[in-house]
């Protein structure tokens, strides 16, 4: 069941890594690199509870905060073309 649903995910990511490059607009773009940041904790997420440990929960939680940040600062830096 683990590698049906590792071979799922890796699938997505390959087609939003296609949506990444190819994007018509940069916030196809952005939209794109966020959703595999998404995907990429729920593959950390899946990896730490089958191997029952938990320290990789904590680092999904780290990981979801800095992808969130960055995804808010990005956005702003294209809208406002500046970061203060």
């Amino acid at each position: 069941m683990f590698l049906a649903a590792t071979f799922a995910l890796l699938v997505g990511l390959l087609m939003i890594l296609v949506r990444a490059v190819k994007g018509p607009t940069v916030y196809d773009r952005i939209l794109a690199v966020n959703a595999m940041g998404t995907k990429t904790v729920i593959l950390v997420t899946l990896l730490g509870y089958v191997s029952g440990r938990t320290e990789f929960l904590d680092m999904a939680i780290v990981y979801t905060l800095i992808s969130f940040i960055t995804t808010i600062a990005i956005l702003k830096f294209i809208q406002k073309g500046r970061l203060d």
